[in-house]
């Protein structure tokens, strides 16, 4: 399936003193990182609004902590595209930290595909064919450099 890795150094106020990075911040990763991902298969979120009056919105995410990062650790984060549903995207998440060597965090992520409605409302709606084919061609050519 399809991949991405993004580096990214923890910023300060990311994680606690002893390492423990704040959830939010977790998430905030791998958001980017996925956004990155719909960049590059040539469907940018603010597209997928403009045209479609669609966006991926998220259905469940699970992150569990494995091990710390501290403010300047080096962290390599990945999204792998594990399967494509009618209405959904499932990916699994993971963080490594380079200065240390050791994992920070694995998960799962849902994204659901959904309309916005005239009253800004959220209804799901079927994946576009196009999409579903550039995601399963998409490879990455190498990581991309973060903060």
């Amino acid at each position: 399936m399809s991949s991405l890795r993004q580096e990214l150094t923890v910023s300060w106020g990311e994680s606690d003193p002893s390492g423990l990075v704040y959830y939010v911040h977790e998430v905030a990763w791998f958001n980017e990182i996925e956004h990155e991902f719909f960049r590059r298969i040539g469907y940018p979120i603010d597209r997928m609004i403009r045209e479609d009056r669609a966006s991926f919105v998220m259905g469940e995410i699970q992150f569990r902590f494995v091990g710390p990062a501290a403010y300047g650790d080096r962290v390599r984060c990945e999204i792998e595209l594990d399967k494509i549903r009618e209405k959904t995207l499932h990916w699994n998440c993971s963080a490594l930290n380079l200065t240390k060597g050791d994992k920070i965090c694995r998960g799962t992520a849902t994204r659901v595909y959904a309309e916005i409605l005239a009253d800004g409302g959220l209804r799901s709606r079927r994946v576009p064919d196009d999409m579903r084919e550039a995601l399963m061609q998409f490879r990455p050519d190498h990581q991309i450099e973060s903060r």
